[in-house]
């Protein structure tokens, strides 16, 4: 039976898993991946969701109502965070979550879902970062305002397949909205600053700084991406640089990778499809290994603007 459905489909994604089986085997990586999916099917369930089919490492959901999907999303955060990778248990398989939702009208086949729902869902997850969720703006239109409020716009992005962009929006933690409510309730404000911090990014002759407000901006070859880098090894849409909690973060969107160094000698970071804070000044490799000599870098620096004004007569 064929019929159409207005819904929130959620894709959920488990990344890790190679990993897990170089480091486990075979059996006991999978009994790992399969209690992970387990988990977040049960989740799911709880949150008055359905789930429609797994896929791997992962599932696809649909919810009637999207506050559902919101807090399925979240649950299935917290719940993997207590049970992989969480800071209360630093041994356990390092494996992260993302989930994208999208909310429009689905075809429901026989219990399975088609429609440009689920596709720009699945699409979605190819520019999450680890323990992220990512909704679109008719998701968000869908919630209620207190949830509303955990989302920040991040920007219109051109999803692989589809002609039309799509704006995206990112959920914030409850500790992040907690600490935002603090900053700026009635009790015990903080006093504005100055002046916001900066980043600056060089690549050849080309140098730019950003503001907070101004970003997030995206690196990478397509035209389109804010700080385009003529280099064939940079995905079009390679990593996006975000100010995130008071600090600037970085995350990486490509399929080859994000390096990140803070000199010579030191440990180069690898982000794939992950997240980390940028400070002081270093390096950004994109797509190669800076050990391998030769990769495309962009030279980025941690700016204070009250640290550069001319002091007062």
């Amino acid at each position: 039976m064929t019929h159409a459905v207005q819904c929130t489909v959620l894709f959920a994604d488990l990344r890790g898993s190679t990993a897990l089986y170089e480091t486990l085997g075979n059996t006991e990586a999978t009994a790992v991946v399969t209690q992970c999916v387990a988990l977040v099917a049960k989740v799911v369930d709880s949150c008055n969701g359905r789930v429609v089919k797994t896929l791997g490492d992962g599932l696809m959901a649909v919810f009637a109502r999207a506050e559902f999907a919101v807090e399925s999303a979240d649950e299935v955060h917290d719940a993997l965070e207590r049970v992989i990778g969480g800071p209360a248990n630093p041994n356990a398989p390092s494996m992260r979550v993302q989930v994208a939702l999208a909310y429009g009208e689905t075809i429901d086949v026989n219990g399975d879902f088609f429609g440009d729902a689920v596709n720009v869902a699945a699409r979605l997850l190819d520019h999450a970062g680890d323990q992220e969720t990512l909704i679109t703006t008719p998701t968000l239109e869908q919630l209620p305002p207190e949830q509303r409020r955990r989302f920040r716009r991040l920007d219109w992005i051109q999803l692989r397949g589809r002609s039309e962009p799509v704006e995206l929006w990112r959920m914030e933690t409850r500790r992040t909205s907690d600490a935002l409510s603090t900053l700026f309730g009635d009790a015990n404000p903080m006093p504005p600053r100055s002046a916001p911090e900066g980043l600056q990014l060089s690549w050849g002759n080309m140098t730019r700084v950003y503001a907070g407000p101004e970003l997030p901006v995206v690196l990478g070859r397509s035209p389109e991406a804010e700080y385009f880098i003529d280099d064939t090894r940079v995905s079009r849409m390679h990593a996006r640089v975000e100010w995130h909690g008071g600090n600037f973060q970085i995350t990486d969107l490509s399929s080859n990778g994000t390096y990140v160094q803070y000199g010579q000698q030191s440990e180069i970071v690898t982000l794939r499809r992950g997240a980390c804070t940028l400070h002081g000044r270093g390096v950004l490799s994109l797509g190669v290994n800076p050990a391998h000599g030769n990769a495309p870098s962009v030279e980025f620096q941690i700016l204070r603007f009250d640290d550069t004004a001319p002091p007062p007569l």
